[in-house]
């Protein structure tokens, strides 16, 4: 309660005042499932091209932009989850938040994905040429060398397939979660 007004006789007279705290109903198995995948997708991207960069720095390779690009966009992804949960518990989730936040990541992850997309299916020497050549055509048994460099390129192929995956994953559960929050705001 607070004072309103002064009245001659020195007393004060107190209004009460109402607070109306608006609340979101949020699909609370939907959303969680958008965040497991969303975490499971970039862990599993920050996982391979942190393989990637040190497999680069072994042979003394240089290291391409887009393999610290998505590292760092997958794991602000991981942080924006971990700051949607605290929300979460706050109770203060609001779908501005979440459609705001998901767009720049929807707008980061899709280059990403074009990135890996052009380097794994490019017109000269792209990752799938390389590996239809060298990995798929073959199979190569026994305890030799040999064998295990083909197992460690067919470790590599299916990384980069796995990586354009996620990424792919991850911009359209990135959607989603758009069009889930604009459907959390209208219905309220």
């Amino acid at each position: 309660m607070a004072a309103s007004a002064v009245t001659g006789s020195d007393s004060l007279v107190y209004e009460p005042r109402v607070t109306r705290i608006h609340r979101y109903h949020w699909p609370a198995i939907q959303l969680n499932v958008w965040m497991l995948i969303m975490l499971v997708a970039s862990c599993c991207i920050i996982g391979v091209f942190a393989t990637f960069v040190g497999v680069q720095q072994q042979l003394g390779l240089n290291i391409p932009w887009y393999f610290p690009y998505f590292i760092t966009v997958a794991s602000l992804m991981i942080i924006y989850i971990i700051a949607l949960l605290w929300l979460i518990a706050q109770r203060r989730l609001l779908p501005s938040i979440v459609i705001l936040g998901s767009f720049m990541f929807f707008v980061l992850w899709m280059v990403g994905l074009i990135v890996i997309s052009i380097e794994l299916w490019g017109p000269v020497g792209s990752v799938n040429s390389n590996c239809n050549l060298l990995v798929w055509s073959t199979s190569p048994t026994g305890n030799n060398q040999g064998t295990l460099a083909w197992l460690e390129q067919r470790s590599i192929c299916q990384s980069w397939q796995a990586v354009f995956a996620f990424a792919l994953i991850g911009c359209i559960f990135l959607l989603w979660i758009i069009v889930m929050a604009v459907q959390v705001f209208y219905e309220d």
